[in-house]
Parts: C-alpha cells; structure tokens; sequence
C-alpha cells in the first residue's frame, strides 16, 4: 500500500541557482527527507505548455537544458531519470477519463523546470519520473489538469508544480532587495494560499492589481493552479520556504493536501 502523498509548488529560480548558495538549495536538499518515498514523481513545468497535453514516456529522459547565457558547468550537468510505462499508461487513463486530449513524447525529456529541483531533492535519480505539460489556455484548464491527475498521490506518485511565485524577468535586479510590488505579490498569494480561497487564483477579477506585473504571462504561476488542484482544492496549503533571488524573482514553495514533517 502507497502512502498519500502531498503536492507541491516549487519555484526554481533561475539555472544558476544550482552552482549558487541560495537558501532554496538547501531547502530542496532537505525534502527528500522531509516526505514519503514516493513510488514516482510526475512534474508539470512552467517550460511546457501545449495545446494537446504531452506526457513523457518510458526509457531514458535526457536533461534539457533549455537555457543560454548561463556558466558552462550548467551545461556539463545531466540528470539521469528514466520513465516507466506504468506511469505514462496511468496518466494517460486520468487525462482519459477527464476528456483531456492528450498524446506521448516518447522522445521527449526533462526540461530545466523539472530537473533542476529534481537533481537537489532527489540526486541519484532512482525514482522513476514522467512530465506533464501545462495545457493551453487560461488558469481554469491548469486546474482541471491538477484535478485530472489527483488519484496519482494516492498512488504513491509525488505530483510537483515547478514555477516561479513571482516571475518578471524584465524587472530583475543583479542585486538588491525585493520591489515593494513583489513583496506586495508574495503577501497576497500566501494569504490567498493559506486562506483556501481557491477559486481568487482562477478570477482575475479578484487579483491584485500588480498580478500583471508579476506575472506578464501565466507560464510560471500556472504549476501553482495544478499543485494547488492535485493535492484538493477544498483544503488551504501552506508556505513553506519564501525568498527572493535576482532582485524580485519569487521563490516562495507551497504544499498541498497532505503536510510535511520536521522543518
């Protein structure tokens, strides 16, 4: 029998946290511990997104780095994950039932997104892993996506959103302390989070007026909408690592359903 996993929203930050001190690697090395074994791990980045939801398949995943600019070492990296038919069959049955149009990248690997994180929390790579693109469209589909996919944590599957909580890239700083817009952003959302109000993450009407300054698109803050969905809408989730990185890059993290031990 599989423990019921919790879900989570992870900001990953820009690559370079990697070969960086930031406090959110030190957090990410600890969660592991800090969780069930999963029996799986299935990851929705905010660097996938496709009108007909692709899921990853079975065999080996190659680590995408899908970044430029950056130091070489990030480019020398790689996380050796592999699939499992099981998991891309199972998937494929939840998006199935819920009338979610869908199709396998059998050759299709992990983009930084999902292997970044994934290479802290879980470095040897021995868990099987698939990736789940975020569907086109507004903030309601990422939630019928996170709906569709949550019979996975009874499973044993650990289902991970990976974004960013704040994610402007045109108003980062090299260095210096948060925007007060930023700072403003992270507030509401906790209490947005904290306070179980589901359905003010789906309105814009109900947004803060500077959402579409942290967040000109919905790439990164999407993951959030389908973690938040997996794990049960009708309960609130809780932060527990909050940060910032670049100035006014968010990288606030957020469990859902069930909870995680010690600190």
């Amino acid at each position: 029998m599989h423990a019921l996993m919790p879900t989570l929203f992870l900001s990953h930050g820009a690559p370079d946290m990697l070969l960086s001190e930031d406090p959110t690697v030190a957090v990410f090395r600890g969660l592991g511990a800090r969780l069930p074994r999963p029996s799986a791990i299935a990851v929705v980045s905010a660097h996938w997104t496709a009108s007909l939801v692709g899921v990853t398949g079975p065999g080996d995943l190659a680590t995408i780095h899908d970044f430029g600019g950056f130091p070489e070492a990030l480019y020398r990296l790689r996380y050796p994950a592999r699939g499992d038919a099981g998991l891309t069959a199972s998937v494929e049955s939840l998006l199935e039932t819920a009338g979610i149009a869908h199709r396998v990248h059998e050759s299709r690997g992990l983009d930084h997104g999902a292997w970044i994180p994934l290479s802290l929390i879980y470095p040897n790579a021995e868990i099987p892993v698939i990736q789940i693109s975020l569907p086109a469209g507004d903030l309601g589909a990422a939630a019928r996506l996170g709906e569709a996919v949550a019979p996975l944590s009874g499973q044993g599957v650990l289902v991970i959103g990976s974004g960013g909580s704040v994610h402007n890239l045109r108003l980062l700083k090299r260095a210096g302390a948060p925007d007060p817009w930023a700072l403003g952003f992270e507030s509401w959302l906790r209490e947005t989070v904290q306070g179980g109000s589901f359905d003010a993450l789906l309105d814009p009407g109900r947004h803060r007026d500077d959402f579409a300054r942290a967040h000109p698109s919905l790439d990164h803050f999407a993951p959030l909408v389908v973690a938040w969905a997996a794990g049960g809408t009708g309960r609130p989730g809780s932060r527990f690592h909050q940060g910032f990185t670049y100035g006014n890059l968010g990288m606030g993290c957020y469990v859902f359903g069930e909870g995680l031990s010690g600190r």
